[in-house]
């Protein structure tokens, strides 16, 4: 690198020219603090900093003008394939080209405390390594950070040896690697050529603190070789041998990713603004830990064996919630606070021209009645059998069952978020009588002591008798998505999950095939509802995890295991090329839309996978046990 030297951010219609991908071309690297989206071109088109819901560094995916991004690729035309290391999320491309072919690895590195104890480490690193492998390829560098959603023109420094300084506000972000870089108005550009056998190293590090620890390309291999040990050390606790292993296990890191280690938390996911339709305007931002979402994932967390992680969600959640108990709220940030009043930031353009681009979320002041069984749920798949509960954690949950008592009547906005008016919701009721139901099997097994054990069972009857004579329609033969009604919604698919009833029962077969029939998008698919009630569909993609919510209803009984595997099977061909899914699915093209990779369709693809394993080892135990009758029938 040339000696120290300065050029400000100049005002620029883009940082560089190039088609905006798709959001399945995409593909997520993270160290459970935060994640960046890497495409397929080489691109690191999306990274916040320090955290998940931090300003971007780089936010080209939704502001391809003024949002910033960091390339790494060939200089002439290039085909790529790419892939996770094994049971990792270490990614790596590969780029082909005319006269040879080189491979990218990108990561985050992860390290167990008795490597970063005593040690001073970067407060945030991501590294790019890029290696020769056939022939000779010209390799061209675009590194162009455009900090706090592209409204601040950072001031970068050529500090020769010590690499490429950022400064931004609050923080200094810096860039090493062997490679010489030329500073120009839109950031700065390195070109060099690459032999089989050639390696080249590049770091970029984040820090709040003065000094900052610097990372030295020397240690990247060291770095990645450890952050490969510590996936697949995790990996190896995965309990779950079925099948679908290849799928499950990477839903299960997707997962991991979007857990923020140091609370405990889950993010819904890792961005901003990804639209549910293309150039809509339902953008919005799931940097954030929904109750619900985050909830459900202790039911898989703790199926394929992550009893860890379900247990620090569920003490963070009953620690952040404390300020507002009983009354829970919608979403909270990964520290456990209040989030932020949606805000527009109008410096982005929006993915694809769809605005607008938002930071916040104003589902925080929204009610939603399902949220208390969703979090007793989550507390009895962790404590149940156990023991007694501690006196702090028993009285939390049984004040929210007291809430319960009192506000089930109420109207709420439901599972899906409209920001209309409240109404009653069928599955917030449902959900309601889960948490009641689920205290009384508390007190039951003598892991609580519930002096209301009575009420509780009296309301927990008021509402199972309100759903079947008010959310019942005998018209339609099915369940409705809010009382008195005849509208449909994929999430009365959950009945048979929380039990209500057998998913065999003449009750949910009807609300099944009302369901397929209102909602389905095309073979899988299905929309979550319609907002109208009645004719024309959504302007929105099918919702993924409704896809798995009906395999876990055939596999629990409400159809044949076969009907479970084939659309199980058909789902999983949504995925992209890595085997991540986002919010939403193009049914005309099978396109993902919405933010990603997204927790709740990767938590209902587990979900589904383990209903699955679940009915297979039934229906072997059935023919062994027929088996067994047979031969004892002809001795």
């Amino acid at each position: 690198m040339a000696m120290s030297q300065s050029m400000p951010i100049q005002e620029l219609p883009a940082t560089f020219s190039r088609l905006q991908l798709g959001i399945e071309d995409y593909a997520v690297i993270g160290d459970c603090r935060s994640a960046a989206l890497v495409s397929t071109e080489g691109s690191i088109d999306w990274l916040c900093w320090p955290c998940f819901d931090s300003p971007s560094m780089f936010a080209y995916l939704i502001g391809p003008e003024n949002g910033g991004s960091w390339q790494i690729c060939p200089a002439t035309t290039f085909t790529t394939s790419r892939k996770y290391v094994h049971d990792t999320n270490v990614l790596q491309t590969t780029f082909e080209t005319q006269t040879g072919t080189v491979r990218l690895t990108d990561f985050m590195p992860v390290a167990g405390e008795e490597f970063t104890s005593g040690r001073l480490v970067p407060q945030r690193e991501l590294i790019r390594i890029l290696e020769g492998v056939t022939g000779e390829v010209e390799i061209n560098v675009q590194f162009n950070p455009r900090p706090q959603y592209g409204t601040k023109k950072p001031d970068i420094q050529d500090n020769g040896k010590l690499g490429l300084r950022v400064d931004i506000p609050g923080a200094v972000v810096r860039l090493q690697s062997q490679m010489e870089f030329k500073l120009n108005p839109s950031g700065a550009t390195g070109m060099t050529n690459i032999q089989a056998g050639d390696r080249l190293s590049f770091s970029l590090t984040f820090a709040t603190d003065a000094p900052a620890a610097l990372a030295f390309p020397e240690g990247s291999l060291a770095a990645l070789t450890r952050t490969i040990d510590w996936w697949q050390m995790w990996s190896a606790k995965c309990s779950y041998s079925g099948e679908y292993r290849e799928a499950v296990l990477r839903s299960v890191l997707a997962l991991k990713m979007l857990h923020f280690a140091p609370s405990g938390a889950f993010v819904a996911a890792a961005t901003t603004s990804l639209p549910e339709q293309i150039g809509g305007d339902k953008n919005y931002d799931y940097r954030y830990c929904w109750l619900r979402d985050a909830s459900v994932a202790v039911h898989v967390l703790c199926g394929t064996g992550h009893e860890l992680e379900a247990e620090a969600f569920v003490e963070w959640m009953l620690h952040a919630t404390r300020l507002t108990q009983p009354k829970l709220m919608v979403v909270y940030d990964v520290y456990g606070n209040i989030v932020g009043e949606e805000k527009e930031l109008p410096r982005l353009s929006g993915y694809r021209s769809s605005v607008p681009v938002m930071m916040g979320n104003s589902a925080r002041s929204q009610v939603q009645m399902d949220l208390y069984g969703e979090v007793i749920c989550a507390s009895a798949k962790l404590y149940k059998g156990k023991g007694k509960l501690d006196r702090d954690t028993a009285k939390t949950i049984v004040n929210f069952g007291n809430y319960v008592c009192k506000h089930w009547r109420e109207p709420d906005a439901g599972i899906w978020e409209p920001r209309g008016e409240p109404v009653l919701h069928t599955h917030s009721l449902l959900l309601c009588w889960v948490a009641l139901d689920e205290l009384v099997k508390f007190a039951e097994t003598g892991t609580i002591d519930v002096k209301q054990i009575e009420a509780f069972k009296k309301t927990r009857n008021e509402i199972r008798t309100f759903i079947e004579t008010q959310s019942w329609n005998d018209r339609i033969r099915s369940y409705a998505s809010e009382p008195g009604s005849e509208k449909m919604d994929s999430s009365l698919l959950l009945m048979s999950f929380h039990n209500f009833h057998e998913a065999s029962s003449e009750r949910l077969q009807g609300t099944y095939n009302r369901i397929k029939n209102e909602l389905g998008a095309g073979g899988s698919l299905l929309y979550r509802n319609r907002p109208d009630g009645r004719g024309t569909f959504p302007e929105e993609g099918a919702f993924g995890i409704c896809g798995f919510w009906a395999v876990e209803h055939l596999a629990m009984g409400g159809g044949s295991l076969k009907q479970a595997e084939e659309t199980f099977e058909e789902l999983l061909r949504y995925a992209n090329d890595v085997g991540l899914f986002a919010e939403e699915i193009d049914p005309k093209s099978g396109a993902a839309l919405g933010n990603f990779p997204q927790a709740f369709t990767h938590i209902g693809l587990i979900s589904a996978a383990l209903a699955i394993e679940k009915r297979r080892k039934e229906v072997a135990e059935d023919v062994r046990n027929s088996a067994r009758q047979w031969i004892e029938a002809k001795q």
